[in-house]
């Protein structure tokens, strides 16, 4: 592997956006269908800013059926079973088949990280990019073997608030020089969607979020009440 060599290949991991099967941690504030359009927007800005980064290979771990959604440019592979460590591998697996290294895989749920996809890898082998919940919204790892990518997420404790510490640990434990990119909020409850929708006030995400929590919804009502100064609430 090369430490010099520029992020060749990105990778966006990702569940297609049915009522349903995305976003559940929002139903309750949001109905499933609002839910849904949250996720396809959130994975919109994810496929678009990936779209706008040039000489790289473009492709889309899809657990589901591809729609319109998906831009021109993009391979679409689908996900293998099992748990998020096996589905991590085998995205990374598939696509180091086929195309070139080293591979930047990132996930539908940080609409906002379009100015964070420019990775300087001239000094490391590998990245990661920490969430604020303790996961990670990013990772880099250079072309290799099944094995390598098996050995290296097989067993890592995932959706847990170690995660990303533990991944960051199994990287290092392979030699591997991992640069720390920027660490930011992912999308999970109805609180990180609306802090995310403010952080990236011109996103699909944002005007999804805007339409989603309207001034009557338990969203809409709870952001006038943070935002309002105190005895100007109407009733």
């Amino acid at each position: 592997m090369s430490a010099v060599e520029p992020v060749r290949t990105i990778v966006v991991l990702a569940k297609a956006p049915e009522p349903g099967r995305v976003k559940t941690r929002l139903h309750g504030e949001f109905t499933p269908e609002q839910a849904a359009d949250l996720a396809r927007a959130a994975l919109e800005d994810t496929l678009d800013a990936v779209a706008a980064v040039p000489d790289v290979a473009r492709v889309l771990v899809l657990d589901g059926e591809a729609g319109p959604w998906v831009p021109e440019g993009f391979h679409v592979i689908p996900q293998v079973e099992g748990g998020l460590d096996r589905r991590l591998a085998g995205a990374f697996a598939e696509t180091a088949y086929e195309f070139e290294g080293p591979i930047l895989l990132v996930g539908m749920d940080t609409p906002q990280l379009a100015p964070y996809l420019d990775v300087d890898m001239a000094r490391h082998d590998a990245a990661l990019g920490l969430a604020e919940d303790g996961g990670f919204w990013a990772i880099v790892l250079p072309k290799g073997l099944k094995d390598f990518y098996t050995s290296l997420f097989h067993g890592v404790p995932m959706s847990e608030p170690t995660t990303g510490a533990a991944q960051l640990e199994r990287m290092r434990e392979f030699g591997l020089r991992v640069q720390i990119l920027p660490t930011l909020r992912d999308v999970d409850d109805p609180d990180d969607a609306s802090a995310v929708a403010r952080s990236a006030p011109g996103s699909l995400f944002a005007a999804a979020w805007a339409e989603a929590s309207g001034a009557d919804s338990p969203s809409g009502l709870r952001e006038r009440a943070l935002t309002t100064p105190p005895g100007e609430m109407l009733p």
